[in-house]
């Protein structure tokens, strides 16, 4: 039942439960927008919930992100990148820097293959924590890694999880 006497409706049962699931998901994922937030319901949650009304309550409880520019190499003639087809064709590795609390510099190496696009950990959850040592950075990356690769919906795969992607593509 509401403050004001009015009895609580099935519609506005459920609006709470969008609101709900959207304030916990942006509270353990900052970095994700309404996009991935819709996806990881429709997709790996499966709720039936239209897009539009999901994105109401979002943007009811102002939980938009504010729209950062994007910095862009500048090419003389640029080349497409070649887009693999399948698991272990092509591969990508990159060093990413950070510190510790204490001062101390940590360097993560990472590997992807690029087919199922393993790339934010830099945003999702590097640069989102102080760590405190070295074991309780490799115990979070190994939690982060299984959930990115199981729950989290990625968008260049057409809104999967690289495990659905990886499912379907077998």
């Amino acid at each position: 039942m509401w403050r004001d006497g009015r009895t609580l409706t099935k519609q506005d049962a459920e609006n709470a439960l969008i609101a709900d699931w959207l304030i916990r998901l942006t509270d353990n994922h900052r970095n994700w927008g309404f996009g991935l937030c819709y996806l990881y319901l429709h997709n790996v949650k499966g709720f039936g919930w239209n897009h539009k009304r999901v994105y109401r309550i979002y943007r009811e409880l102002e939980l938009n992100l504010g729209i950062k520019p994007r910095k862009r190499l500048v090419r003389e003639k640029p080349e497409p990148l070649a887009v693999p087809e399948a698991i272990n064709q092509v591969w990508s590795m990159d060093f990413m820097h950070d510190k510790l609390e204490d001062g101390r510099n940590l360097r993560l190496f990472n590997v992807i293959d690029d087919f199922n696009r393993n790339r934010t950990v830099r945003y999702e959850w590097l640069s989102q924590y102080y760590w405190s040592n070295i074991e309780e950075v490799q115990d979070f990356a190994t939690q982060w890694m299984w959930s990115y690769n199981n729950d989290r919906p990625n968008m260049a795969v057409g809104g999967l999880s690289p495990k659905q992607h990886l499912a379907m593509a077998a």
